[in-house]
């Protein structure tokens, strides 16, 4: 029996989240939709430009889907990197107060600060992401300790986390750790520009030391640089024994093997889409620690950015189990 049903490894970073109009971000040269990097300089100016209701959590891809699992009742834990700062003590505590192990210290005399994203949400429920990374990219593997990443029954990475070779070498200790202890690891493929820069280094590892991919429909043709999200599909289940592709409005697409389901979901307009991959994954991960079928999987994944999407915030708000229970999901 593992100590932890799910570890995640990844950006461990403050989000601050405020609603602006249109005119804000292009009057702050603000590109609509996607996520950018900020300096240090350049992440000064945008939060003080953030309306005094704005709201602070814990963040990061990956750590918003293992909080999510781990509200769901499940033994998780998080391996990332923080700065002894203010908003460094308040992620590991608010980490821990969540029911999700931090099981990496602050780190004392450091230059780089703790990493902060600020969120920008139109009124069309449409974020838009400038992240400042700070010391959290620069996680490696003297952080991934050796008995939290082989007491698990599931390791999921963070795509973000490529974008330096130290974050590289992290993964691929993390995930041996977990598949020589019998465990299974997989990735978020985070995003289209990351793919595109690391694009050899993400096909490699999943063909080579991953058990399974989730994605969204942009993501997953990135790997292939194709337009054909069939074609892209076909090409990464022959290379990986599990993926996940989340498509919008149009649900999820989940094959393994020869197995293929399409779940369909209930289309609505969102408040913030702020974390909707991260709680899908947050979902389907419950799933499959918990051993349920494929479909049920998804659907649990759906569910699960049903309800992130109808609030502001990347975290659910809601008892996920028992919208779970009342869904006949469990």
């Amino acid at each position: 029996m593992t100590k932890y049903q799910v570890v995640g490894i990844g950006n461990a970073v403050v989000d601050v989240i405020t609603q602006c109009s249109e005119a804000f971000l292009k009057e702050n040269h603000i590109e609509k939709g996607i996520m950018q990097l900020v300096d240090k300089d350049r992440s000064a100016a945008l939060f003080s430009g953030m309306s005094d209701d704005r709201m602070q959590t814990p963040g990061g891809s990956v750590a918003n889907t293992i909080a999510g699992i781990g509200s769901l009742g499940l033994p998780t834990a998080f391996i990332g990197r923080v700065r002894d700062d203010i908003l460094g003590t308040f992620y590991a505590e608010s980490m821990i107060a969540d029911g999700t192990d931090f099981v990496n210290a602050p780190v004392a005399d450091e230059e780089l600060p703790t990493s902060r994203c600020m969120i920008f949400v139109t009124p069309d429920g449409e974020r838009s992401l400038n992240t400042y990374l700070g010391i959290s990219t620069d996680l490696g593997p003297h952080d991934v300790p050796l008995d939290v990443a082989s007491d698990t029954k599931i390791m999921f990475l963070e795509g973000y986390l490529f974008d330096k070779d130290a974050g590289k070498e992290a993964f691929l200790q993390a995930s041996r750790f977990t598949r020589q202890a019998g465990g299974m690891a997989g990735i978020a493929i985070s995003d289209p520009f990351c793919v595109n820069r690391h694009r050899a280094d993400f096909l490699r590892m999943i063909a080579d030391e991953l058990d399974f991919v989730i994605g969204n429909e942009a993501e997953v043709k990135s790997l292939f640089e194709t337009d054909d999200l069939e074609a892209a599909l076909a090409k990464t289940a022959a290379m990986c024994p599990l993926v996940v592709c989340t498509r919008s409005g149009e649900g999820v697409t989940i094959i393994r093997g020869e197995e293929r389901v399409d779940v369909p979901v209930t289309k609505v307009v969102p408040v913030d889409a702020t974390g909707a991959g991260d709680q899908f994954a947050a979902g389907f991960l419950y799933g499959l620690a918990t051993g349920r079928d494929l479909e049920t999987c998804g659907r649990m994944g759906n569910v699960c950015a049903a309800e992130v999407i109808s609030h502001i915030g990347p975290r659910p708000e809601k008892d996920m189990m028992e919208t779970f229970k009342a869904q006949g999901l469990v």
